[in-house]
């Protein structure tokens, strides 16, 4: 992670790929009256964790707190104001602008007459569950470091939520609703079963969002809504789910030490694979194998049922 200070704003870089990059973001100003002008460099949205800010643009004002997400439009250009004195802090997301309009074309048909200004808000309803589901994402990436992170999981995570928190904020501010595009059921379910081959000759690489998308020809974000529609899981589950399953058969072999078996599945580490194994089933692969051998696999395998 790097950490970039302009002022007395810290930018701190949580992940990146090449589809999108999540930040960390940390101010201290306190200036209660409108600062020197600002221009945004890409379209990005910010959900904020602490504290609030405002955005000045002529005489209209827009004020951020927890309660929103926050929209910037790329060259749009603002000046800023605190109306409190304890800064504030938050979590911005810059998507690559391919897979952003393709997001937005979903809820606003006519993104395509203005693709390089994608929002038309500058703020919008951050709901409990999104507020969430921000929080845990941005607790699990500045934990990477002690748990390895899927690439692939974060990119349907992060995707995801930023999918929703715009729909929410076309639906609060009344724009174009979702617009249903021109795809058969049958090329919907011909790129999951592309992908679930694409998958499992795979487990054992690190795979990308943006390496299966190409592989059934789709875009990031239209895929990995395609495959869970058809095979009732996200992208990121089916992987882990197709790695432990497999890592069962293996452990039924004495012959396999847990880290080639881990390393041969596409974990990263032992560790990695015992943290995983250990949140699906309850028991760690060691005991799953002792058990294995004590033909005791019946109950476990419970946990192997996907909700």
């Amino acid at each position: 992670m790097s950490d970039h200070e302009k002022g007395k704003i810290i930018f701190r870089s949580l992940y990146k790929s090449p589809i999108l990059e999540v930040s960390d973001y940390c101010c201290h100003l306190t200036n209660h009256d409108p600062g020197s002008e600002e221009t945004s460099a890409d379209n990005a949205i910010v959900m904020m964790r602490r504290g609030a800010f405002a955005r000045h643009f002529g005489r209209r004002k827009a004020t951020a707190d927890v309660n929103q997400a926050v929209f910037f439009s790329k060259d749009s250009v603002y000046r800023v104001s605190h109306p409190a004195d304890c800064g504030d802090r938050g979590t911005t997301f810059v998507i690559a602008p391919r897979i952003l309009n393709d997001i937005v074309r979903e809820l606003d048909p006519t993104i395509d007459e203005h693709p390089e200004q994608p929002f038309t808000f500058a703020t919008g309803p951050c709901d409990r569950q999104i507020f969430w589901r921000h929080r845990e994402l941005v607790q699990r990436l500045e934990n990477a470091e002690e748990e390895p992170l899927e690439h692939l999981w974060a990119d349907v995570t992060a995707l995801q939520l930023v999918a929703d928190v715009l729909e929410s904020s076309f639906e609060k501010h009344g724009s174009p609703q979702k617009a249903h595009r021109i795809s058969t059921d049958a090329d919907h379910a011909e790129k999951a079963e592309a992908a679930k081959e694409f998958l499992s000759g795979r487990m054992s690489e690190q795979i990308m969002l943006t390496d299966v998308a190409r592989e059934v020809g789709a875009s990031p974000f239209n895929f990995a809504r395609i495959f869970q529609r058809h095979t009732g899981l996200p992208v990121h589950r089916y992987l882990t789910l197709l790695r432990l399953r497999a890592s069962l058969e293996r452990l039924s072999d004495d012959g396999d030490d847990l880290t080639s078996v881990a390393l041969d599945l596409g974990f990263s580490s032992h560790s990695h694979f015992t943290s995983v194994f250990k949140r699906e089933f309850g028991i760690s692969p060691s005991e799953a194998r002792s058990r294995i051998k004590r033909n005791e696999l019946r109950e476990m395998s419970k946990n192997l049922i996907a909700p």
